[in-house]
This record gives structure tokens, sequence and C-alpha cells, in this order.
């Protein structure tokens, strides 16, 4: 059974700012023996947020063809939303609202088929630069 994802990060506070707007929240707060960490749930999974003394930037998963390990994190939005356009421009309203800056778009929502399915799809950066995906399942082909 699945139990977590966990990212690293340069600053906890501001990651956790970052996923409470995506419809995340804090479920447990602990330490991982020299930093601070969290537990976060939501959209039908749970994160785990390690804050990292001395950050290294991360490297450029989505943008470098030849990265080899994991890519991204991808959430299902069929449920949650009529399309990702609609989305994407409810979530940058909800980040500004916040007082955070707008997402930064990696890939804007584009049709992808998969199978015999036409999927709606778009990337963001979290606050650290790491990929994120939204998807939206269309009709089948």
């Amino acid at each position: 059974m699945f139990h977590h994802i966990s990212i690293r990060t340069a600053d906890i506070h501001r990651s956790i700012a970052f996923y409470e707007c995506l419809g995340f929240s804090v479920s447990e707060r602990f330490t991982t023996g020299y930093t601070l960490a969290c537990w976060l749930e939501g959209l039908g999974c749970r994160l785990e947020s390690i804050q990292i003394p001395e950050p290294q930037p991360a490297p450029d998963a989505f943008g470098d063809e030849h990265y080899v390990g994991y890519y991204h994190i991808s959430f299902d939005l069929t449920d949650r939303t009529p399309n990702l356009t609609t989305w994407l421009k409810d979530f940058t309203t909800t980040l500004e609202t916040a007082g955070q800056s707008a997402p930064t778009i990696l890939l804007a929502p584009n049709q992808q088929t998969i199978g015999a399915t036409v999927y709606e799809v778009t990337f963001i950066a979290d606050p650290d630069g790491l990929p994120l995906e939204f998807i939206h399942s269309g009709k089948p082909v």
C-alpha cells in the first residue's frame, strides 16, 4: 500500500503554504533528527515535506531530457474541476489571494492521448522548482 511521497524543501513554511493552496493540510509535524518535517494530506495522497539545511538547487527534471530519477508527482483532478484551464485560473487566484506568486507553468494545459483516452494535462513547478503534473481524464478515443 502506498504511504507517502517525500519532498525535500529549502523552506518548509513556504512549501506548506503552497501545498495548502492546492488543498493539502498538515496532519502531523515532526523532526527527522536534525530538521523540521511534516505530513500533508490532500488530493488523495500524503506528502512528507522535509526542510533541508543549506539546500542546493534541485536538478531540472522537467527541462533536462537526460535526467534520470523521479520525474514528477501526478494528481488526477477529473472529479474536482471541469477542465484544467479553469482549475489553473482558480489556483492562480488562490495563490495570489494568499499573498503568493502565480505558479510557474512548465506546460500549459493541453490534450494528450494515452491508450484509448484523451487526457488534459498541465505541469507547474512547486516553490522549489519540482514538477507537478495535473491530469483530467477525458473521453475515450
